[in-house]
């Protein structure tokens, strides 16, 4: 039987015996298991029915333990630790042998980061191995912002779901990984990459591959609700031509009104692209479970959080 429990304990026994288990980020929730656990780490992927090519994120408790996986620490990759974690930066580094291939897709390299939620840390601090984890979902799904939405995913597999409340950033980490120790964006994420760059300087980016994915997060079709999903300029056009289907609008901030959409999420009532950030997959959820025809969307403005949520729309709807 299924627990959503705020007990640590419960999770932490969980994993030592090889368990999964989810675990609430300020990103999204993560699915969780004994990174050095080979069954633990199959059963990862065969729970979300995930890709085998598709490398999982490590977390750990702090970045002292990052010596104990990976070789090398280019530079700037430690600029970037030190400024960022634990927070919503995931480096990808060149592995130990420790780390089976299992976990990295067959790659010499390893995607890790340290989570900034409370309950996590406390048990990240309490088992002496790594975790991989990613988003508790079905591949190719919305993430999940609640322990609800885990729920919902996985009525069954999943003995312990850590309830940390909703998640604070409300998108997936952004990726970089070094080429010649040259910075590489993989992924858009939490953390804008103009921050990032006014850390380190320019920063490459390769963002789609999938074929050989360097990290989690780069498949063209990736984040998607059931419900179809489309993008288009003019929503309230769209809605008028289509009285006779049930749509759902997801819009950036409250410009228009949409009287004859069956279902309308806005992500921010002021505009305010962090709030629509935190609230973007609980918005998606939201309409996903309404039995709606169809979704309509448009970008939002290309600066800031606005790149990671348009990334994360044109995945969503990519075909």
């Amino acid at each position: 039987m299924q627990k959503i429990t705020t007990d640590i304990n419960l999770a932490i026994n969980s994993l030592k015996i090889g368990k999964l288990v989810a675990i609430p980020t300020e990103t999204v929730y993560g699915l969780a298991g004994d990174a050095l656990n080979e069954k633990a780490v199959e059963q990862i992927f065969i729970l979300k029915k995930r890709p085998k090519n598709n490398p999982l994120i490590l977390h750990i408790s702090s970045y002292e333990k990052l010596q104990e996986i990976v070789k090398n620490i280019p530079f700037k990759a430690k600029k970037l630790a030190k400024k960022f974690w634990p927070g919503p930066l995931t480096l990808v580094l060149e592995k130990k042998n420790k780390i089976s291939d299992a976990v990295s897709a067959g790659k010499s390299t390893i995607a890790v980061r340290v989570p900034n939620h409370p309950l996590t840390l406390k048990l990240l601090n309490s088992i002496d191995f790594p975790v991989a984890a990613p988003s508790a979902n079905p591949s190719g799904f919305i993430s999940p912002t609640s322990a609800s939405h885990v729920s919902n995913f996985f009525k069954d597999g999943l003995d312990v779901i850590l309830n940390g409340g909703l998640c604070s950033k409300g998108l997936e980490s952004t990726i970089i990984g070094f080429e010649d120790d040259n910075p590489i964006l993989y992924r858009h994420g939490a953390i804008p990459i103009s921050d990032l760059e006014d850390c380190i300087g320019t920063i490459g980016k390769k963002i789609k591959n999938d074929l050989n994915p360097s990290s989690p997060g780069m498949f063209s079709r990736h984040y998607s609700p059931r419900t179809p999903i489309i993008l288009i300029n003019n929503l309230s056009k769209y809605i008028y031509e289509n009285k006779h289907k049930k749509i759902g609008v997801l819009s950036f901030e409250n410009k228009e009104g949409f009287t004859l959409a069956t279902k309308h999420e806005i992500l921010s009532k002021s505009g305010d692209i962090n709030e629509a950030a935190k609230n973007f997959y609980s918005a998606l959820h939201s309409l996903d479970s309404k039995n709606l025809d169809i979704i309509i969307t448009t970008l939002l403005p290309e600066k800031g959080l606005g790149k990671t949520i348009n990334d994360r729309l044109k995945r969503a709807v990519a075909n």
